[in-house]
């Protein structure tokens, strides 16, 4: 349907192709605007689970019950973590590194797009460029509407998605890094990542470019993978169960929740990578291991069982076979 010009929408009072280009291009901006928002008003939630990612308990674990009753020494929740930060760091502190992790969304945000077309090309048409991962409930209907209401397999469209997955995460990762290590001096209180271009010159002058990089493969599985996943579960259960939109918007929720809990360890992993090789006293012995590379870090995390830490939100308990601990309490004691 071809859009009309102004003069004859103001006419029949419809809307003219103009306003159409404006609302695609209004919307967009709100909920980028609207995760922004979110994300700023949860990241002191975001940097306790990046230092129990890290291994950092500065809190003592007390005897205690799990969910289903079995006593376990456990952990602080997430919020008590936070609380322990703002004790320390005041209400501002709980916000190291934000702003390096705000500018790396919205350069990712802003550019990954742009480099997708100069990578594959522009799409053809919307079609293409549907992303169930990332889906709403509306995305959902109008795909099923355009198609007559039959599900039909684009892969040009998911190998789109999965390129300009890519490029956000290539562009965003040095920002990602910068944020991580600001967040990880917490644990030896230095000052070597207090600003962002201070930080920036920090790891170019003792790592190189490379140190930009650090952690990126892990998170690269673990980003990919769940993309590739959870995109066909929603696109299958939408071909052969025949559901409306408001059905396959919870499945896809689903599928990308219990998704991403299977491929969370690389996350722990690729945080501590980001943190290997720095100055920080959270990057050394004796408070992480020296890996040799991401895989040496998954097998020994796998092996102390500690590959999941920063998982759970509550219900937080020790590790039967513990890693590495903190110096800032005694060893854990044994539970009878």
């Amino acid at each position: 349907m071809h859009a009309l010009d102004p003069e004859t929408a103001r006419i029949v009072g419809l809307p003219s192709g103009n306003d159409e280009r404006k609302e695609d291009e209004i919307e967009p901006a709100l909920r980028f605007g609207f995760r922004l928002v979110c994300s700023t008003a949860l990241y002191p939630l975001e940097y306790a689970k990046t230092l129990i990612q890290l291994g950092y308990e500065p809190i003592a674990p007390r005897p205690g019950r799990t969910l289903f009753g079995a006593k376990r020494l456990m952990l602080p929740n997430i919020f008590q973590y936070a609380a322990y930060i703002k004790s320390v760091d005041g209400f501002f502190g709980c916000f190291r590194g934000l702003s390096a992790r705000l500018l790396g969304n919205m350069l990712s945000s802003y550019y990954s797009e742009r480099m997708a077309v100069v990578v594959i090309g522009k799409a053809p048409n919307r079609f293409d460029d549907f992303d169930w991962f990332e889906a709403t409930y509306e995305d959902i209907d109008e795909y099923m509407a355009t198609k007559d209401g039959k599900v039909q397999t684009r892969p040009a469209g998911l190998v789109r998605k999965a390129v300009t997955h890519v490029c956000g995460i290539l562009i965003s990762h040095p920002f990602h890094v910068v944020s991580i290590r600001m967040m990880a001096q917490f644990i030896g209180r230095e000052h070597m990542y207090d600003g962002l271009f201070g930080s920036i010159r920090e790891i170019w002058a003792h790592e190189g470019i490379g140190g930009f990089f650090s952690g990126l493969i892990p998170r690269m599985v673990m980003e990919l993978s769940c993309m590739a996943l959870t995109s066909s579960i929603t696109y299958l259960f939408a071909k052969y169960s025949g559901a409306n939109k408001t059905t396959c918007g919870h499945v896809n929720t689903i599928a990308h929740f219990s998704v991403t809990s299977v491929f969370y360890p690389y996350h722990v992993v690729s945080t501590c990578m980001a943190v290997q090789g720095s100055r920080l006293k959270a990057g050394n012995p004796p408070m992480m291991d020296h890996y040799i590379n991401w895989r040496d870090c998954y097998a020994r995390l796998l092996l102390d069982r500690q590959h999941k830490r920063g998982s759970s939100f509550f219900f937080r308990t020790v590790a039967r076979v513990s890693g590495k601990h903190s110096d800032s309490f005694a060893p854990y004691p044994e539970l009878k």
